[in-house]
């Protein structure tokens, strides 16, 4: 088994490489020091399993997983944590194999030799036993046989067409296989609906125009385009504009 490590602490990578060489159980391919570093190693080295710290900078554990189930042939994943015993109880629920910190050998052993692949509903699972579940930091998007990764401060709005949702963000389009209202819930912070098919990232909004018919458009920074506003979601947009035109 070829295997990829992914802690943001050196020493722990150092310790978890020494271990499975005593164990003979696989070959250790590459590190990672956070999610997206992780990403990015798996698309290049394709490991079988992923050993995946929970708490990391700039992509944590979480997301990271939920990123790499994307992937043609997504890595068995065996998340590393150093969760007390009553978190680790919701670990054992959804049947996501995890390494309490510090790890031990035999532990190690016994996970590496079960390890499965974790589909979407574990990792949800998963996020709802956190408190607060986590908002990604990136969407991802399958494109050929690459996943790429947007960040969602680059996303100028989500458009849903029958199963598939447009991300339109600073650098193209991408498409993406999510529900609009699970996105709407995930970054209920970050953006506004602004039709029934439609969610604008608010960050973006600059203003209100009307098309030739007089309807209602809004007008987002760094979009060519003008999106269609129902008419119920207008006093809303409104009421946003007159607020960010009083903030200093």
């Amino acid at each position: 088994m070829n295997i990829l490590i992914t802690d943001d602490e050196p020493l722990a990578r150092d310790r978890l490489r020494r271990l499975i060489d005593e164990l003979d159980e696989g070959n250790v391919i590459g590190e990672a020091c956070n999610g997206k570093e992780a990403l990015q190693q798996c698309q290049h080295l394709q490991p079988d399993i992923v050993l995946l710290d929970i708490r990391m900078p700039e992509m944590d554990g979480i997301e990271a997983a939920l990123h790499l189930a994307n992937l043609e042939r997504p890595p068995a994943v065996i998340f590393t944590t150093a969760f007390d015993a009553h978190a680790l109880a919701a670990f054992e629920a959804h049947a996501v194999d995890y390494l309490l910190k510090p790890i031990r050998k035999a532990r190690l052993l016994e996970a590496l030799q079960k390890a499965q692949q974790l589909n979407r509903a574990q990792l949800q699972s998963l996020q709802q036993a956190e408190e607060p579940p986590a908002m990604r930091t990136h969407i991802s998007a399958r494109v050929r046989e690459t996943i790429q990764l947007i960040p969602i401060e680059e996303v100028l709005y989500f458009r849903a067409d029958h199963k598939y949702v447009t991300v339109c963000h600073l650098h193209g389009e991408v498409l993406i296989e999510e529900p609009l209202k699970s996105l709407e819930q995930e970054f209920a912070s970050l953006t506004l609906r602004i039709h029934r098919n439609t969610l604008i990232c608010q960050q973006h909004l600059s203003g209100l125009t009307k098309d030739d018919n007089g309807h209602p458009q809004i007008l987002l920074r760094h979009c060519d385009e003008a999106l269609t506003i129902s008419r119920r979601h207008l006093s809303e947009i409104k009421n946003l504009l007159k607020q960010l035109s009083q903030q200093p």
